[in-house]
């Protein structure tokens, strides 16, 4: 610790091996990842059209920008190249695709509901990889030995013509459709190998707006201090989504908050993505106060912050997102901390709530979209800042 009584702090990584693979520093939430909505949607709220493109028009669509691949939107299993190479021969073997799912907004835009990697491994195969690659060649083949270890521009005319007018089939939701019933189809659809997280769903359905900002915020290298390496390695956006909670909290309140959870957070996006609803002047302001709120956490708890950590107890405990959105909200508002006897209360009083209160355990524990539970716990966390000041 240091003299002025705030915890020195090393930006760390604490990862796990687990069956061979990095597991997460992030405790599991023990709610539903996706919670059910408390009344049905009217079947004619649900307009989905299904439509024939040729992959030529899917193709000339990303390029234009009017089909949106979410580029920053990484799975947590990437196609290997032989996968993306018998995707390929399937296509030049004139073997149907599968449906593909896209949201149409306003505006005309096709965002992609399912069928990401698909299209992305036959942009990246006709047009070049984003990163200028000229494409990649086809191997590991099973049909078509000819064409083995060719790239695009080198098969013969006939397969590029077939490969350029394969048509697809896709499911279109339209615009009219209302958000929440939009979110529903998202998740009864998201059934493949590697099923899409509530977060990941979010950002297919956003917009560039609300998607840069977030990105920006889990840049900023307090994000990374504070949150002590339970953010790296992770492809399942989770930083993401607890920058997410400190806005939609933020902007809407913990009184305005109605669960479930999953809902409050894509209204929050909604929000951000509206320069009606929410400025460019206030996401600045928002990054600010984010970043206020980070720095007081570091202060605070040093590698601790964002995890239970009780007084007798000195294990570090894996991130906690409860503990993240009210803490970094809480500590935001009350503006930048400098005093150190003022974070050493803090510290002493949250230490002995994660102790002694099981009412606080419980609402950053199990049910966290409880309406009491987020209530008491930022109402639990206003208290313990103000009898520190």
């Amino acid at each position: 610790m240091a003299e002025n009584g705030t915890v020195h702090v090393e930006p760390m990584i604490a990862i796990v091996e687990h069956e061979g693979n990095v597991a997460l520093d992030v405790e599991e939430e023990q709610d539903s990842e996706f919670q059910d909505v408390d009344r049905p949607w009217k079947p004619e709220s649900i307009r989905v059209a299904t439509k024939t493109f040729s992959l030529r028009n899917m193709l000339d669509a990303i390029d234009e920008g009017s089909l949106d691949l979410a580029p920053d939107f990484q799975r947590l299993q990437v196609w290997k190249p032989v996968q993306k190479a018998r995707l390929i021969e399937s296509v030049l073997l004139q073997i149907p695709l599968p449906a593909f799912y896209f949201a149409e907004d306003r505006d005309g835009t096709l965002r992609v509901v399912d069928g990401v990697q698909r299209l992305t491994t036959v942009h990246d195969f006709v047009r070049g990889g984003a990163d200028g690659s000229g494409g990649f060649p086809l191997e590991g083949l099973e049909y078509i030995d000819d064409v083995t270890g060719k790239r695009f521009e080198e098969l013969p005319a006939l397969w590029q013509r077939r490969l350029n007018n394969t048509q697809i089939v896709a499911n279109v939701i339209d615009p009219s459709t209302p958000r929440p019933v939009m979110y529903d189809i998202f998740k009864r659809i998201n059934t493949g190998g590697t099923p899409l997280n509530a977060q990941e769903i979010r950002h297919c359905m956003s917009q560039k707006r609300s998607r840069d900002f977030l990105r920006d915020l889990t840049t900023v290298p307090e994000f990374a201090i504070a949150t002590a390496g339970a953010m790296d390695r992770q492809r399942r956006m989770i930083d993401r989504e607890v920058a997410l909670r400190f806005c939609a909290f933020s902007l809407m309140g913990e009184q305005g908050y109605e669960p479930p959870m999953d809902l409050f957070l894509s209204r929050a996006t909604e929000l951000l993505d509206d320069p009606r609803e929410v400025s460019d002047t206030q996401l600045r302001e928002i990054e600010q106060i984010f970043i206020v709120g980070l720095r007081n956490s570091i202060d605070i708890f040093g590698e601790y912050a964002f995890r239970k950590w009780p007084e007798g107890e000195e294990r570090r405990n894996p991130f906690n997102r409860a503990l993240f959105e009210s803490w970094t909200v809480e500590l935001a508002r009350v503006g930048r901390i400098e005093s150190a006897s003022v974070t050493r209360g803090i510290r002493t009083r949250a230490r002995h709530l994660m102790k002694d209160d099981p009412a606080y355990l419980a609402a950053v524990t199990a049910s966290t979209g409880d309406r009491m539970r987020v209530r008491n716990r930022f109402e639990l966390t206003r208290e313990v800042i103000a009898s520190a000041r």
